[in-house]
Protein backbone atom coordinates (compact mmCIF):
# COMPACT_ATOMS: atom_id res chain seq x y z
CA UNK A 1 0.00 0.00 0.00
CA UNK A 2 1.31 3.41 -0.99
CA UNK A 3 -1.15 5.57 0.86
CA UNK A 4 -3.66 6.04 4.02
CA UNK A 5 -6.41 7.20 4.58
CA UNK A 6 -6.63 7.12 8.50
CA UNK A 7 -10.23 8.24 9.39
CA UNK A 8 -13.19 8.47 7.09
CA UNK A 9 -13.49 12.26 7.51
CA UNK A 10 -10.37 12.84 6.42
CA UNK A 11 -9.44 15.20 3.81
CA UNK A 12 -5.65 14.02 3.57
CA UNK A 13 -4.26 11.13 2.68
CA UNK A 14 -0.25 9.90 4.42
CA UNK A 15 1.99 8.70 2.00
CA UNK A 16 3.62 5.27 3.43
CA UNK A 17 6.34 5.40 0.57
CA UNK A 18 8.58 7.94 -0.93
CA UNK A 19 5.76 8.96 -3.78
CA UNK A 20 6.99 10.97 -7.04
CA UNK A 21 5.73 13.81 -8.02
CA UNK A 22 3.49 12.90 -10.96
CA UNK A 23 2.44 9.71 -9.39
CA UNK A 24 -1.34 8.99 -10.66
CA UNK A 25 -3.04 8.45 -7.40
CA UNK A 26 -6.49 6.54 -7.15
CA UNK A 27 -9.10 7.23 -4.17
CA UNK A 28 -12.19 6.51 -3.62
CA UNK A 29 -13.69 7.26 -7.27
CA UNK A 30 -11.18 10.55 -7.67
CA UNK A 31 -7.92 10.68 -10.13
CA UNK A 32 -5.38 13.26 -9.99
CA UNK A 33 -1.21 13.30 -9.62
CA UNK A 34 0.82 14.54 -6.94
CA UNK A 35 1.71 17.91 -7.40
CA UNK A 36 5.38 17.40 -5.64
CA UNK A 37 7.72 14.43 -4.29
CA UNK A 38 5.99 13.77 -1.13
CA UNK A 39 8.09 11.56 1.41
CA UNK A 40 6.46 9.05 3.11
CA UNK A 41 4.99 10.11 6.69
CA UNK A 42 4.18 13.25 5.09
CA UNK A 43 0.33 14.43 3.65
CA UNK A 44 -1.25 15.18 0.42
CA UNK A 45 -4.70 16.45 -0.24
CA UNK A 46 -7.57 14.35 -1.89
CA UNK A 47 -9.13 17.60 -3.58
CA UNK A 48 -8.84 20.95 -4.24
CA UNK A 49 -8.87 23.06 -1.17
CA UNK A 50 -9.49 26.86 -0.81
CA UNK A 51 -7.82 29.19 1.34
CA UNK A 52 -8.79 28.88 5.11
CA UNK A 53 -10.55 25.60 4.21
CA UNK A 54 -10.19 23.10 7.27
CA UNK A 55 -8.21 19.79 7.08
CA UNK A 56 -9.36 16.96 8.79
CA UNK A 57 -6.84 13.49 9.87
CA UNK A 58 -8.14 10.93 12.58
CA UNK A 59 -11.60 12.74 12.03
CA UNK A 60 -10.48 15.60 13.69
CA UNK A 61 -9.73 19.56 12.63
CA UNK A 62 -5.47 19.80 12.50
CA UNK A 63 -5.41 22.39 10.55
CA UNK A 64 -6.48 25.65 7.82
CA UNK A 65 -4.85 26.05 4.31
CA UNK A 66 -3.17 29.36 3.77
CA UNK A 67 -3.87 29.77 0.38
CA UNK A 68 -5.86 27.17 -2.53
CA UNK A 69 -4.07 24.05 -2.75
CA UNK A 70 -5.22 21.43 -5.42
CA UNK A 71 -5.47 18.13 -4.90
CA UNK A 72 -2.16 15.99 -4.83
CA UNK A 73 -0.56 18.80 -3.26
CA UNK A 74 1.98 18.37 -0.58
CA UNK A 75 0.85 19.46 3.01
CA UNK A 76 3.46 21.77 4.49
CA UNK A 77 4.23 24.25 7.43
CA UNK A 78 4.02 27.12 4.79
CA UNK A 79 0.69 26.02 3.57
CA UNK A 80 -1.03 24.67 6.82
CA UNK A 81 -1.71 26.51 9.94
CA UNK A 82 -2.38 24.87 13.15
CA UNK A 83 -6.07 24.99 13.76
CA UNK A 84 -8.31 22.85 16.11
CA UNK A 85 -12.02 22.59 17.64
CA UNK A 86 -13.45 24.18 20.29
CA UNK A 87 -14.47 22.32 23.41
CA UNK A 88 -17.15 22.13 26.45
CA UNK A 89 -18.68 20.11 28.76
CA UNK A 90 -20.58 17.27 26.51
CA UNK A 91 -22.61 13.81 27.04
CA UNK A 92 -20.99 11.10 29.00
CA UNK A 93 -19.59 8.69 25.86
CA UNK A 94 -18.76 5.89 28.12
CA UNK A 95 -19.19 2.60 25.81
CA UNK A 96 -16.10 1.05 24.63
CA UNK A 97 -15.26 -2.49 22.79
CA UNK A 98 -13.74 -4.05 25.57
CA UNK A 99 -10.62 -6.32 23.41
CA UNK A 100 -10.54 -10.03 24.25
CA UNK A 101 -7.79 -10.54 27.36
CA UNK A 102 -8.02 -14.80 27.11
CA UNK A 103 -4.72 -14.59 26.02
CA UNK A 104 -3.52 -12.62 29.21
CA UNK A 105 -6.33 -13.18 31.55
CA UNK A 106 -4.06 -15.79 34.03
CA UNK A 107 -0.92 -14.12 32.99
CA UNK A 108 1.56 -12.85 36.35
CA UNK A 109 4.64 -11.00 36.52
CA UNK A 110 7.58 -11.70 39.49
CA UNK A 111 7.46 -8.43 41.25
CA UNK A 112 8.51 -6.59 44.53
CA UNK A 113 5.69 -6.71 47.08
CA UNK A 114 5.30 -3.75 49.01
CA UNK A 115 3.17 -3.17 52.19
CA UNK A 116 0.71 -0.55 50.93
CA UNK A 117 -0.34 -3.08 48.20
CA UNK A 118 1.68 -1.58 45.15
CA UNK A 119 4.19 -4.21 43.26
CA UNK A 120 7.51 -2.71 41.63
CA UNK A 121 8.84 -4.23 38.75
CA UNK A 122 12.73 -3.64 40.00
CA UNK A 123 14.18 -2.82 43.65
CA UNK A 124 16.11 0.23 43.91
CA UNK A 125 17.73 2.36 47.00
CA UNK A 126 17.28 6.23 46.11
CA UNK A 127 20.27 8.99 47.13
CA UNK A 128 18.32 12.68 46.38
CA UNK A 129 19.22 15.63 47.21
CA UNK A 130 16.51 18.27 48.60
CA UNK A 131 18.15 21.43 46.50
CA UNK A 132 20.99 21.56 44.13
CA UNK A 133 23.47 22.42 46.85
CA UNK A 134 23.56 19.16 47.62
CA UNK A 135 24.13 17.48 44.50
CA UNK A 136 27.77 17.58 45.10
CA UNK A 137 27.36 16.05 48.35
CA UNK A 138 25.28 13.33 46.33
CA UNK A 139 28.27 13.35 43.36
CA UNK A 140 30.19 12.54 46.34
CA UNK A 141 28.14 9.16 47.71
CA UNK A 142 27.86 7.88 44.33
CA UNK A 143 31.56 8.02 43.63
CA UNK A 144 32.08 5.89 47.05
CA UNK A 145 29.64 3.55 46.66
CA UNK A 146 28.24 2.70 42.92
CA UNK A 147 31.58 1.22 41.98
CA UNK A 148 32.19 -0.43 44.62
CA UNK A 149 29.07 -2.19 44.92
CA UNK A 150 29.12 -3.61 41.91
CA UNK A 151 26.09 -0.67 39.88
CA UNK A 152 28.69 0.50 37.43
CA UNK A 153 28.00 0.16 33.72
CA UNK A 154 30.49 -1.19 30.88
CA UNK A 155 27.85 0.90 28.41
CA UNK A 156 28.81 3.80 30.33
CA UNK A 157 32.64 3.64 30.08
CA UNK A 158 34.93 4.29 27.22
CA UNK A 159 37.85 4.46 29.43
CA UNK A 160 39.44 1.90 27.13
CA UNK A 161 38.73 3.57 23.62
CA UNK A 162 40.56 6.72 25.51
CA UNK A 163 43.21 4.32 26.46
CA UNK A 164 43.66 2.51 22.89
CA UNK A 165 43.88 7.03 21.66
CA UNK A 166 46.83 7.61 24.21
CA UNK A 167 48.50 4.91 23.35
CA UNK A 168 48.75 5.86 20.11
CA UNK A 169 49.73 9.26 20.19
CA UNK A 170 52.31 8.46 22.87
CA UNK A 171 53.13 5.88 19.70
CA UNK A 172 53.66 8.98 17.70
CA UNK A 173 50.30 8.56 15.13
CA UNK A 174 49.10 12.04 13.65
CA UNK A 175 45.63 13.72 13.93
CA UNK A 176 44.86 11.82 10.80
CA UNK A 177 46.26 8.59 11.48
CA UNK A 178 43.55 8.80 15.11
CA UNK A 179 41.02 9.74 13.34
CA UNK A 180 41.05 6.00 11.69
CA UNK A 181 42.08 3.85 14.69
CA UNK A 182 39.09 1.60 14.79
CA UNK A 183 38.21 1.43 18.36
CA UNK A 184 35.92 -1.30 17.76
CA UNK A 185 37.58 -3.64 20.00
CA UNK A 186 39.02 -1.30 22.52
CA UNK A 187 36.55 -2.28 25.08
CA UNK A 188 37.76 -4.87 27.94
CA UNK A 189 34.73 -7.03 29.70
CA UNK A 190 34.80 -5.84 33.09
CA UNK A 191 32.76 -8.97 34.90
CA UNK A 192 30.99 -6.91 38.22
CA UNK A 193 29.05 -9.00 41.11
CA UNK A 194 26.84 -7.12 42.76
CA UNK A 195 27.08 -7.44 46.39
CA UNK A 196 23.32 -6.74 46.80
CA UNK A 197 21.82 -9.36 44.43
CA UNK A 198 18.50 -8.37 44.93
CA UNK A 199 19.33 -4.11 44.53
CA UNK A 200 18.51 -3.73 41.27
CA UNK A 201 20.81 0.04 41.77
CA UNK A 202 21.26 2.36 43.71
CA UNK A 203 19.92 5.70 42.32
CA UNK A 204 21.48 9.12 42.89
CA UNK A 205 19.54 11.83 41.59
CA UNK A 206 19.99 15.69 41.23
CA UNK A 207 18.32 18.67 39.75
CA UNK A 208 18.60 22.49 39.96
CA UNK A 209 15.40 23.29 42.20
CA UNK A 210 14.56 23.16 45.76
CA UNK A 211 15.75 26.94 46.02
CA UNK A 212 15.39 30.39 44.55
CA UNK A 213 12.41 29.42 42.67
CA UNK A 214 9.05 29.80 43.41
CA UNK A 215 7.43 28.16 46.63
CA UNK A 216 5.42 26.45 44.04
CA UNK A 217 7.77 24.87 42.48
CA UNK A 218 9.83 23.78 45.16
CA UNK A 219 6.46 22.20 47.16
CA UNK A 220 5.94 20.31 43.81
CA UNK A 221 9.54 19.21 43.67
CA UNK A 222 9.13 17.74 47.42
CA UNK A 223 5.70 15.99 45.77
CA UNK A 224 7.75 14.70 43.12
CA UNK A 225 9.98 13.56 45.09
CA UNK A 226 7.63 11.62 47.67
CA UNK A 227 6.35 9.88 44.90
CA UNK A 228 9.61 8.64 43.65
CA UNK A 229 10.59 7.34 47.22
CA UNK A 230 6.98 6.12 48.21
CA UNK A 231 7.13 4.26 44.64
CA UNK A 232 6.65 0.54 44.34
CA UNK A 233 9.85 0.39 42.76
CA UNK A 234 12.06 1.80 45.49
CA UNK A 235 12.87 0.33 49.15
CA UNK A 236 14.21 3.14 50.88
CA UNK A 237 16.20 6.38 50.73
CA UNK A 238 18.64 8.25 51.50
CA UNK A 239 18.04 12.46 51.35
CA UNK A 240 20.32 15.13 51.88
CA UNK A 241 19.48 18.59 52.88
CA UNK A 242 21.20 21.35 53.73
CA UNK A 243 18.76 23.17 55.82
CA UNK A 244 17.87 26.83 54.92
CA UNK A 245 16.24 26.29 51.40
CA UNK A 246 12.62 26.12 50.63
CA UNK A 247 12.44 22.35 50.23
CA UNK A 248 12.23 21.96 53.46
CA UNK A 249 12.80 17.96 54.90
CA UNK A 250 9.07 18.88 56.70
CA UNK A 251 7.26 19.34 53.41
CA UNK A 252 8.85 16.33 51.53
CA UNK A 253 7.66 13.98 54.87
CA UNK A 254 4.12 15.49 55.05
CA UNK A 255 3.71 14.74 51.06
CA UNK A 256 5.23 10.85 51.34
CA UNK A 257 2.10 10.76 53.99
CA UNK A 258 -0.04 12.32 51.94
CA UNK A 259 1.07 8.90 49.12
CA UNK A 260 1.71 6.74 51.88
CA UNK A 261 -0.03 7.47 55.04
CA UNK A 262 1.16 3.46 56.79
CA UNK A 263 4.96 4.22 55.09
CA UNK A 264 7.25 1.77 56.85
CA UNK A 265 10.51 2.03 54.02
CA UNK A 266 14.14 3.00 55.41
CA UNK A 267 14.17 6.49 55.35
CA UNK A 268 17.66 8.66 56.02
CA UNK A 269 17.36 12.19 56.08
CA UNK A 270 20.87 14.16 56.45
CA UNK A 271 20.70 17.87 57.06
CA UNK A 272 24.67 19.51 56.25
CA UNK A 273 23.94 22.36 58.53
CA UNK A 274 23.07 20.69 61.63
CA UNK A 275 26.00 17.92 60.87
CA UNK A 276 28.62 20.61 60.56
CA UNK A 277 31.61 19.00 58.72
CA UNK A 278 31.09 17.45 55.12
CA UNK A 279 33.32 14.68 56.11
CA UNK A 280 30.84 13.79 59.01
CA UNK A 281 27.87 14.09 56.71
CA UNK A 282 29.34 11.85 54.65
CA UNK A 283 30.12 9.28 57.19
CA UNK A 284 26.66 9.10 58.46
CA UNK A 285 24.88 9.09 54.96
CA UNK A 286 27.45 6.10 53.36
CA UNK A 287 26.80 3.80 56.92
CA UNK A 288 22.81 4.89 56.63
CA UNK A 289 22.81 3.94 52.70
CA UNK A 290 24.73 0.82 52.81
CA UNK A 291 22.72 -0.79 56.18
CA UNK A 292 19.20 0.14 54.24
CA UNK A 293 20.56 -1.70 51.20
CA UNK A 294 21.17 -4.63 53.41
CA UNK A 295 17.92 -4.65 54.39
CA UNK A 296 16.42 -4.09 51.63
CA UNK A 297 18.10 -6.87 50.13
CA UNK A 298 15.95 -9.25 51.79
CA UNK A 299 13.43 -8.50 49.49
CA UNK A 300 12.59 -11.09 46.56
CA UNK A 301 10.26 -11.44 43.52
CA UNK A 302 6.77 -12.98 43.95
CA UNK A 303 4.22 -13.73 41.31
CA UNK A 304 1.46 -10.34 40.82
CA UNK A 305 -0.97 -10.20 38.53
CA UNK A 306 -1.49 -7.61 36.06
CA UNK A 307 -3.74 -5.90 37.65
CA UNK A 308 -0.70 -4.65 39.49
CA UNK A 309 1.08 -3.13 36.44
CA UNK A 310 0.77 0.78 35.91
CA UNK A 311 1.98 1.81 32.33
CA UNK A 312 3.03 5.30 31.56
CA UNK A 313 2.60 5.86 28.31
CA UNK A 314 5.06 8.69 26.47
CA UNK A 315 6.15 9.52 22.80
CA UNK A 316 9.53 11.38 22.14
CA UNK A 317 10.88 12.03 18.20
CA UNK A 318 7.31 11.43 17.13
CA UNK A 319 6.58 11.45 13.05
CA UNK A 320 4.07 10.71 10.52
CA UNK A 321 4.32 7.16 11.47
CA UNK A 322 3.65 7.67 15.70
CA UNK A 323 -0.47 7.78 15.02
CA UNK A 324 -0.96 4.95 12.72
CA UNK A 325 1.33 2.38 14.14
CA UNK A 326 2.99 2.65 17.50
CA UNK A 327 0.56 4.86 19.27
CA UNK A 328 -2.18 2.44 18.28
CA UNK A 329 -0.52 -0.45 19.51
CA UNK A 330 -0.43 1.10 22.77
CA UNK A 331 -4.16 1.93 23.15
CA UNK A 332 -5.04 -1.31 22.10
CA UNK A 333 -2.35 -2.48 24.82
CA UNK A 334 -4.00 0.00 27.01
CA UNK A 335 -7.71 -1.53 26.69
CA UNK A 336 -6.24 -4.44 27.39
CA UNK A 337 -4.89 -3.44 31.13
CA UNK A 338 -8.13 -1.45 31.63
CA UNK A 339 -10.55 -4.85 30.82
CA UNK A 340 -7.35 -7.03 33.71
CA UNK A 341 -7.81 -4.00 36.26
CA UNK A 342 -5.14 -2.33 35.54
CA UNK A 343 -3.68 1.06 35.58
CA UNK A 344 -2.43 3.40 32.23
CA UNK A 345 -1.71 7.20 32.35
CA UNK A 346 -1.60 9.22 29.65
CA UNK A 347 -0.15 12.57 30.11
CA UNK A 348 1.73 15.63 27.97
CA UNK A 349 -1.18 17.60 27.78
CA UNK A 350 0.08 20.26 25.45
CA UNK A 351 -0.34 17.13 22.96
CA UNK A 352 -3.88 16.12 23.89
CA UNK A 353 -4.68 19.53 21.86
CA UNK A 354 -7.37 19.26 19.58
CA UNK A 355 -8.80 15.62 21.27
CA UNK A 356 -9.71 17.72 23.81
CA UNK A 357 -13.66 17.06 23.43
CA UNK A 358 -13.24 12.85 22.71
CA UNK A 359 -11.72 12.77 25.75
CA UNK A 360 -13.70 15.09 27.89
CA UNK A 361 -16.87 12.97 26.48
CA UNK A 362 -14.88 9.91 27.96
CA UNK A 363 -14.74 11.16 31.71
CA UNK A 364 -16.38 8.96 33.99
CA UNK A 365 -18.61 11.77 35.10
CA UNK A 366 -18.77 15.65 34.62
CA UNK A 367 -16.21 16.98 37.93
CA UNK A 368 -13.83 15.02 35.86
CA UNK A 369 -14.65 16.32 32.56
CA UNK A 370 -14.39 19.70 33.79
CA UNK A 371 -11.04 19.13 35.71
CA UNK A 372 -9.55 18.21 32.60
CA UNK A 373 -10.67 20.74 30.51
CA UNK A 374 -9.52 23.80 33.24
CA UNK A 375 -6.39 22.19 33.22
CA UNK A 376 -6.12 22.06 29.23
CA UNK A 377 -7.57 26.05 28.92
CA UNK A 378 -5.28 26.73 32.15
CA UNK A 379 -2.30 25.59 30.80
CA UNK A 380 -2.71 26.70 27.18
CA UNK A 381 -3.56 30.35 28.52
CA UNK A 382 -0.31 30.55 30.34
CA UNK A 383 1.54 29.40 27.86
CA UNK A 384 -0.25 32.12 25.45
CA UNK A 385 0.09 34.74 27.84
CA UNK A 386 4.57 34.17 27.99
CA UNK A 387 4.59 34.32 24.21
CA UNK A 388 3.65 30.88 23.08
CA UNK A 389 1.00 27.87 22.92
CA UNK A 390 -0.05 24.45 22.39
CA UNK A 391 0.40 25.27 18.61
CA UNK A 392 4.69 25.62 19.23
CA UNK A 393 4.93 22.08 20.40
CA UNK A 394 6.00 20.50 17.13
CA UNK A 395 9.52 20.36 17.47
CA UNK A 396 11.86 20.63 13.76
CA UNK A 397 12.28 16.96 13.90
CA UNK A 398 8.60 15.97 14.48
CA UNK A 399 7.77 18.73 11.49
CA UNK A 400 10.61 17.54 9.34
CA UNK A 401 8.67 13.86 9.31
CA UNK A 402 4.94 15.09 8.99
CA UNK A 403 3.65 16.43 11.96
CA UNK A 404 3.06 20.08 10.59
CA UNK A 405 0.67 21.04 13.11
CA UNK A 406 0.39 20.10 16.71
CA UNK A 407 -3.12 19.04 16.77
CA UNK A 408 -1.46 16.81 13.80
CA UNK A 409 0.54 15.43 16.69
CA UNK A 410 -1.68 15.68 19.05
CA UNK A 411 -4.07 13.36 17.11
CA UNK A 412 -1.82 10.92 16.74
CA UNK A 413 -0.46 10.79 20.41
CA UNK A 414 -3.80 10.21 22.05
CA UNK A 415 -4.06 7.10 20.26
CA UNK A 416 -2.07 6.30 23.40
CA UNK A 417 -4.91 5.93 25.79
CA UNK A 418 -7.10 3.59 23.57
CA UNK A 419 -10.70 3.86 24.22
CA UNK A 420 -11.65 3.62 27.76
CA UNK A 421 -13.28 6.02 29.90
CA UNK A 422 -11.31 8.01 31.80
CA UNK A 423 -11.13 6.64 35.25
CA UNK A 424 -9.14 10.13 36.79
CA UNK A 425 -7.73 13.59 35.82
CA UNK A 426 -4.79 14.33 38.09
CA UNK A 427 -2.79 17.36 38.40
CA UNK A 428 0.86 17.28 38.60
CA UNK A 429 2.86 15.90 40.93
CA UNK A 430 -0.07 13.76 42.55
CA UNK A 431 -0.29 10.26 42.40
CA UNK A 432 -2.53 8.45 39.13
CA UNK A 433 -2.24 5.10 39.63
CA UNK A 434 -6.08 3.99 40.39
CA UNK A 435 -7.14 1.50 38.21
CA UNK A 436 -8.32 2.25 34.49
CA UNK A 437 -7.01 5.32 32.41
CA UNK A 438 -5.87 7.89 34.11
CA UNK A 439 -5.15 11.68 32.69
CA UNK A 440 -1.87 13.05 34.12
CA UNK A 441 -0.87 16.96 33.45
CA UNK A 442 2.71 17.09 32.43
CA UNK A 443 4.57 19.28 29.33
CA UNK A 444 4.99 17.66 26.07
CA UNK A 445 8.41 17.09 27.20
CA UNK A 446 10.04 13.64 27.15
CA UNK A 447 12.37 13.36 30.13
CA UNK A 448 9.95 15.89 32.73
CA UNK A 449 7.05 13.89 31.70
CA UNK A 450 8.71 10.60 32.07
CA UNK A 451 9.95 11.86 35.29
CA UNK A 452 5.93 12.96 36.30
CA UNK A 453 4.30 9.44 35.08
CA UNK A 454 6.98 7.37 37.01
CA UNK A 455 6.56 9.55 40.63
CA UNK A 456 2.60 9.31 39.88
CA UNK A 457 3.13 5.54 39.99
CA UNK A 458 3.91 4.24 36.62
CA UNK A 459 6.03 0.99 36.82
CA UNK A 460 6.69 0.60 33.48
CA UNK A 461 7.02 3.52 30.91
CA UNK A 462 5.93 2.25 26.98
CA UNK A 463 7.66 5.27 24.96
CA UNK A 464 7.20 5.54 21.22
CA UNK A 465 9.53 7.15 18.84
CA UNK A 466 10.08 7.89 15.21
CA UNK A 467 13.07 9.43 14.95
CA UNK A 468 14.43 7.55 17.94
CA UNK A 469 15.75 8.88 21.72
CA UNK A 470 17.61 6.87 23.85
CA UNK A 471 15.36 8.53 26.92
CA UNK A 472 15.20 6.44 30.19
CA UNK A 473 14.76 6.76 33.81
CA UNK A 474 16.18 6.21 37.23
CA UNK A 475 14.20 3.74 38.50
CA UNK A 476 11.43 2.56 35.88
CA UNK A 477 12.20 0.42 32.91
CA UNK A 478 11.29 2.60 29.85
CA UNK A 479 10.73 0.40 27.04
CA UNK A 480 11.26 2.38 23.19
CA UNK A 481 9.03 1.26 20.72
CA UNK A 482 10.01 2.09 17.06
CA UNK A 483 7.20 3.53 14.40
CA UNK A 484 9.17 2.25 11.90
CA UNK A 485 11.41 -0.44 10.57
CA UNK A 486 14.16 2.04 9.41
CA UNK A 487 14.49 3.77 12.98
CA UNK A 488 14.46 0.51 14.67
CA UNK A 489 17.35 -1.09 12.61
CA UNK A 490 19.30 2.42 12.86
CA UNK A 491 19.23 2.73 16.46
CA UNK A 492 19.14 -1.40 18.01
CA UNK A 493 20.89 -0.23 21.10
CA UNK A 494 18.26 2.64 22.27
CA UNK A 495 15.26 0.36 20.88
CA UNK A 496 13.31 -2.16 22.29
CA UNK A 497 10.82 -2.99 19.78
CA UNK A 498 10.02 -2.80 16.42
CA UNK A 499 6.54 -1.44 15.43
CA UNK A 500 7.51 -0.90 11.79
CA UNK A 501 5.53 -4.62 10.48
CA UNK A 502 2.37 -2.85 11.14
CA UNK A 503 3.14 0.16 8.36
CA UNK A 504 4.89 -2.66 6.04
CA UNK A 505 1.21 -4.51 6.54
CA UNK A 506 3.11 -7.64 8.40
CA UNK A 507 1.23 -7.57 11.12
CA UNK A 508 -2.19 -6.17 12.40
CA UNK A 509 -2.25 -3.61 15.77
CA UNK A 510 -3.57 -6.29 18.30
CA UNK A 511 -1.05 -8.96 17.12
CA UNK A 512 1.46 -5.80 17.93
CA UNK A 513 -0.21 -5.14 21.39
CA UNK A 514 0.41 -8.59 22.23
CA UNK A 515 3.59 -8.90 21.19
CA UNK A 516 4.41 -5.47 23.35
CA UNK A 517 2.45 -6.83 26.24
CA UNK A 518 4.61 -10.16 26.14
CA UNK A 519 7.30 -8.17 26.02
CA UNK A 520 6.55 -5.67 29.42
CA UNK A 521 5.62 -8.69 31.39
CA UNK A 522 9.02 -9.88 30.80
CA UNK A 523 10.86 -7.02 32.22
CA UNK A 524 8.54 -6.40 34.67
CA UNK A 525 9.55 -9.98 35.97
CA UNK A 526 13.11 -9.08 35.30
CA UNK A 527 13.45 -11.48 33.03
CA UNK A 528 14.19 -9.14 30.09
CA UNK A 529 16.50 -6.00 30.66
CA UNK A 530 15.30 -2.67 28.85
CA UNK A 531 17.91 -0.80 26.73
CA UNK A 532 17.53 2.02 28.37
CA UNK A 533 18.23 0.24 31.83
CA UNK A 534 21.34 -1.13 29.93
CA UNK A 535 22.57 2.17 28.94
CA UNK A 536 22.34 3.42 32.04
CA UNK A 537 19.82 6.20 30.96
CA UNK A 538 18.74 7.17 34.10
CA UNK A 539 16.75 10.97 33.06
CA UNK A 540 15.13 13.01 36.03
CA UNK A 541 14.25 16.33 35.25
CA UNK A 542 11.52 17.94 37.73
CA UNK A 543 9.12 19.85 35.75
CA UNK A 544 9.10 24.05 36.75
CA UNK A 545 5.52 24.59 36.85
CA UNK A 546 6.07 28.01 34.33
CA UNK A 547 5.88 27.32 30.58
CA UNK A 548 7.33 24.04 29.33
CA UNK A 549 5.62 22.46 26.23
Amino acid sequence: MLFLQIHPKDNVLVALRDLSKGLSVDFEGRSFELEQDVPAKHKFSIHALAKDAEVYMYGVLVGKVNHDLKAGELITVENLRHASEDFQLGNRKLDWHKPDVSKFLNRTFRGYHRSNGTVGTANHWLVIPLVFCENRNVLTLKAALEEKLGYTLDSKDYSDEVDELISKYSAGASVEELLQVDLSSARANKSKNRLFPNIDGVKFLNHDMGCGGTRMDSDALCGLLAGYITHPNVAGATVLSLGCQHAQASILKAEILKRDPNFDKPLFVFEQQLEGTEKGLMQKAIKATFTGMVTANREERREAGLDKLCVGLECGGSDGFSGISANPALGYLSDILVALGGSVILSEFPELCGVEQELSDRCIDEPTAEKFMHLMKTYNAKAEADGSGFYMNPSPGNIRDGLITDAIKSAGAAKKGGTSPVAAVVDYPELANGPGLNLLCTPGNDVESTTAEVAAGANVVLFTTGLGTPTGNPIVPVIKLSTNTKTFEKMPDIIDINCGPIIDGEETIEEAAHRILDYVIAVASGEQIAKAVQLGQDDFIPWRRGVSL
